[in-house]
């Protein structure tokens, strides 16, 4: 019977590993839209980068199987330490024939560098990803990273020659009709830290009333944050549909040939737009925009600011944003700078700390004088007044 019962118990045991449903995207920002608590997202993602693993994290996914190499040694990029200090497994390079193996929605194990499906069979095998391995691949990663600087240099001069006239003259920028001259520009991408950075400006908002621009998903970012986008700049492809119908005006990046494959959704949703022809990416146009339109101050959120992070965007185009922001240096800050320098004139707890401080020097100066000692003194008598009186009731 003690046997009987000790293979019951074994049996009733759950298998090794992580359980929980599996989700399907090439794309990682395209699956975080959809990502629930608990399930394991399956992507396709050279060099994960630090904002897709924040994603991630904010989506609490059990674990990540990845088809590519998460680091593939051509620059230290961030994700996969984010993931690993986020507790979240994550088996790398288990390659494409996983996207056929798997189905979005069935329940799968992974275990080990294992993936399992609910029978047990294997569905795909791959390196399990720990702080020892991904140690030793950023070490290679920062050693190769002048072969990858040599490169940036190298788009930064063909982008340059490409759309000089874009960048010394403003020539191809469209007319809008938000207007921005004289005002503050604050321009949203939904990057590096900009749930922090926005609740950092608030009290700067609140107080300068910037024109708000949103770019792609930065303005979904300004209405989670209880903001009104007033300009939305972008390809349109990760915009939520209630967001771009907000009213504000819509500016359709385009290529340099003047195709906006995002120009057909904004329409389809009876929302005109603006097309804005560039080879740069859509934080560059919005900052050109704001720029030739007369915005007095521009301030970034989330946007690229380091070599590492034009890096870990993965885009050699992201040399253009290298030097938009040369561009438009003059009068652009970043988001981190205004919350360090900017602060509430006078803020509530300063405001009560002073109050407090007056009435205690009002104290101070009343009792030390000669009518308020004499204040004093009836106040004592009467408190003694007072005890002798309930001393007597008892």
């Amino acid at each position: 019977m003690r046997i009987a019962t000790l293979r019951r118990n074994r049996q009733a045991e759950p298998p090794p590993g992580t359980i929980g449903v599996a989700r399907l995207d090439r794309r990682t920002k395209n699956l975080t839209k959809r990502l629930k608590p608990g399930e394991i997202a399956v992507i396709d993602h050279v060099d994960i980068d630090r904002v897709s693993a924040d994603h991630l994290v904010t989506c609490r996914v059990a674990a990540v199987i990845n088809a590519a190499p998460s680091t593939s040694g051509r620059y230290p990029n961030l994700g996969p330490e984010i993931l690993l200090a986020a507790g979240i497994p994550l088996l790398d390079g288990v390659g494409d024939t996983v996207f056929g193996e798997v189905r979005d929605g069935d329940t799968v194990r992974l275990h080990g560098d294992t993936l399992y499906d609910s029978k047990d069979r294997v569905l795909a095998v791959g390196a399990a990803q720990d702080v020892e391995r991904i140690d030793a691949a950023m070490a290679e990663a920062r050693a190769g990273l002048a072969t990858q600087l040599e490169a940036f240099a190298a788009n930064t001069m063909e982008y340059l020659l490409k759309e000089r006239d874009l960048l010394l003259d403003g020539v191809g920028v469209p007319a809008i009709r938000t207007r921005l001259e004289g005002r503050h520009a604050l321009i949203v991408v939904r990057g590096y830290d900009y749930r922090e950075d926005l609740r950092a400006l608030r009290n700067y908002v609140r107080e300068y009333r910037p024109i708000l621009i949103g770019v792609d998903g930065g303005a979904d970012a300004l209405v989670e944050n209880g903001y009104t986008p007033d300009l939305i700049v972008g390809d349109m492809d990760s915009v939520s549909d209630e967001v771009l119908r907000c009213g504000a005006e819509v500016v359709v990046h385009a290529y340099a040939d003047g195709h906006a494959p995002g120009l057909q959704r904004v329409q389809d949703l009876g929302v005109e737009a603006v097309v804005f022809p560039a080879a740069g990416t859509s934080e560059d146009v919005a900052m050109l925009l704001a720029d030739e339109s007369g915005a007095s101050l521009i301030v970034a959120v989330g946007t690229h600011a380091t070599l590492v992070e034009f890096l870990d965007k993965g885009r050699q185009g992201m040399a253009s944003t290298f030097l938009t922001r040369l561009r438009v240096g003059g009068k652009l800050v970043d988001a981190k700078g205004v919350s360090r320098l900017y602060r509430q004139r006078i803020s509530n707890w300063s405001l009560l700390l002073l109050v407090l401080a007056t009435l205690i020097a009002m104290a101070a100066a009343v009792f030390v004088s000669s009518a308020g000692q004499a204040y004093g003194d009836l106040v004592a008598d009467g408190w003694k007044d007072l005890v002798f009186w309930v001393e007597g009731l008892f």
